[in-house]
């Protein structure tokens, strides 16, 4: 039919225009930026998304949805979470960023005031719409009939990803007292509660100081990498070893769980509060970061890569803050064909994991969906000007210590 485009014609036009795009990108980043910082952030918000896709189960149990995790029934896939347990990720790269950028902002005259209050909407912002939702939500499934139990298991598991958040604008407030702070002192505290706690039956309050004290350790590991100390292999392969090797003993001879995870009815919880074995875990993910640097900024020299990592730097928080959502959006879709398995049966066999996975794309369909709905109240609305795309004007605005894009509108 004439003036009707062939189908080849149609993906070759958009392969295209999805190369001309990333090379815009990778033209438009300064060229002293360490595109492997934000390569590491990308991974270790992968890491959490699949992590709590796989390991995060909404039973139908009658009329009501309860959480549970394959790991409870079958713990011999511990080794899930040693993959896609990367928080440790998140607070290195975050120590290194924030360390880096607060330095740069003294030396262009900026006040502590100024510079902690534009990070912070940078965390924050996106959280306003999360939290409108859920309460919006709650109150609705209440009103409709649904029993609190339910209510609560799933505004729990929507909001579980704040308390990183609170974390981690508190270790980033705290930035100036931290960029010397050797990552033994936390390292030690960490070490000393354990050991009160469960070798001389201490209260168990007490292990939240790790909350504080654990994820210390790798954010100054994070300004240690800013200042240089960490540069070498040799760094990264000794915190790579020592830190395996500790976990290692832990886990076999001293009764730390293997899973670095929570597991719903566990006795001890690894990340709930931290535990002295995931600390070590994270000082072993750390190393294995640090040795990823080479490779990845060699890998990032690919225009096709880097637009995919600074897209998806762009909307962190939105994927982070929304994707335990889409899970239960799915979940709860599925409820009105049936009872379906990988979705809503008990994660106690094979099947389930086999079913699970097969999901992994409608969950992304789902979180694809919320990043279009809220994507803005992370970086702000779009406006249609002949001005370069949004993405080629915040990497040509990366502010000077080349680590962190600002968006803006």
């Amino acid at each position: 039919m004439p003036g009707t485009a062939k189908p080849g014609s149609v993906i070759q036009a958009a392969a295209q225009g999805i190369r001309g795009g990333a090379r815009r990108i990778d033209e438009a980043t300064p060229a002293a930026r360490d595109r492997a910082v934000d390569a590491l952030r990308a991974l270790a918000i992968l890491g959490v998304v699949l992590g709590h896709w796989l390991v995060t189960a909404l039973v139908a149990d009658g009329g009501a949805l309860r959480v549970a995790s394959p790991l409870q029934h079958m713990p011999w896939l511990a080794p899930i979470s040693w993959v896609f347990q990367t928080l440790a990720v998140f607070f290195l790269v975050g120590g290194h960023v924030a360390t880096k950028g607060y330095a740069s902002a003294r030396g262009r005259g900026t006040t502590y005031g100024q510079w902690l209050r534009t990070r912070l909407a940078r965390l924050f912002k996106p959280v306003a719409a999360v939290l409108a939702l859920w309460t919006v939500a709650a109150v609705c499934l209440l009103a409709s009939g649904t029993g609190f139990e339910t209510v609560h298991a799933l505004v729990k598991l929507a909001l579980s990803p704040l308390w990183f958040l609170l974390v981690f604008a508190g270790l980033t407030a705290a930035t100036p007292l931290l960029t010397r702070m050797n990552p033994l002192w936390p390292l030690a505290v960490v070490l000393h509660v354990d050991l009160i706690r469960f070798g001389f039956g201490g209260p168990s309050w007490l292990g939240w100081v790790n909350v504080a004290a654990g994820w210390l350790v790798p954010y100054t590991l994070g300004a240690a990498w800013t200042r240089g100390e960490l540069d070498s292999r040799r760094a990264g392969w000794v915190l790579f070893g020592c830190g395996a090797a500790a976990t290692a003993v832990l886990v076999a001879w001293a009764g730390y769980p293997a899973s670095m995870v929570g597991v719903p009815g566990a006795a001890v919880s690894n990340l709930n509060p931290p535990s002295l074995a995931v600390v070590t875990f994270g000082l072993a993910q750390c190393g294995l970061a640090l040795l990823l640097r080479g490779p990845l900024r060699r890998w990032m020299r690919r225009p096709a890569a880097w637009a995919a990592v600074a897209l998806a730097n762009l909307s962190a928080m939105t994927i982070f803050l929304w994707h335990q959502t889409s899970l239960m959006a799915v979940t709860a879709l599925g409820l009105l064909v049936g009872r379906l398995p990988g979705l809503h049966t008990v994660p106690d066999d094979l099947g389930w994991v086999a079913a699970r996975l097969a999901w992994l794309p409608v969950f992304a369909l789902a979180l694809a969906v919320c990043w279009s709905a809220f994507r803005t109240h992370e970086q702000g609305p779009r406006r249609r000007t002949g001005r370069p795309s949004r993405v080629v004007r915040v990497h040509r605005r990366a502010d000077p210590a080349g680590v962190k894009a600002v968006p803006r509108a």
